[in-house]
């Protein structure tokens, strides 16, 4: 309910753009309120939303399956490919974190792999992404650290929520990244733009 209020009441994903969007990448969908919000708003956009989590991505998959242009996956977002843990350190439903596997963990059942934005633009052929919207609960930290050349100056908007009060140095991490390009800022709710 708080998230369906948060994208449909306060609109917290409306953006006003000087171009209609034709490509969305979603990391962090959850149950997939924000492509149902960004379908709606343009009906002809691609989106892909990426959600590591089982019970959310099975919602997900559920309220995305009458929008033939939203691509749900069950992957975790990251700069490279790798392995990762599925956590659930209490914040609820939309709060689950991923971590990197750690030498001799073996809990299968939380594991996950991750994909990576230019692997998405590969599978999809999206030359440029119009939005990528990232609420990744302190995974943009790691994120934005590395590789974030190969998608980053081939983005127009950016949609972002950071998490320092998850992980440390989130903010530091996307803002230096963030830098080395021509981005303007703008604050909406819990959202950087």
């Amino acid at each position: 309910i708080d998230v369906f209020r948060d994208i449909f009441l306060h609109r917290e994903y409306n953006v006003k753009l000087d171009f209609e969007p034709k490509t969305i990448i979603d990391a962090g969908a959850n149950i997939g309120l924000a492509a149902v919000f960004f379908n709606n708003e343009h009906p002809k956009v691609t989106i892909v939303s990426i959600e590591p989590e089982q019970s959310n991505f099975k919602l997900l998959s559920e309220n995305t399956e009458n929008y033939t242009n939203v691509f749900p996956l069950q992957r975790a977002l990251s700069c490279k490919k790798e392995s990762l843990n599925v956590l659930d350190r209490g914040y609820g439903d939309w709060g689950f974190m991923t971590s990197q596997v750690e030498d001799g963990e073996n809990n299968e059942s939380n594991i996950i792999e991750s994909i990576t934005i230019p692997e998405i633009m590969k599978q999809h052929g999206f030359k440029t992404i119009d939005i990528v919207k990232i609420d990744i609960e302190g995974y943009e930290k790691e994120l934005f650290e590395s590789n974030y050349a190969e998608w980053l100056p081939n983005t127009k908007c950016l949609i972002i929520e950071l998490h320092d009060r998850m992980k440390k140095g989130c903010s530091k991490s996307v803002f230096k990244a963030i830098s080395e390009y021509n981005f303007s800022l703008t604050l909406k709710g819990e959202n950087l733009f």
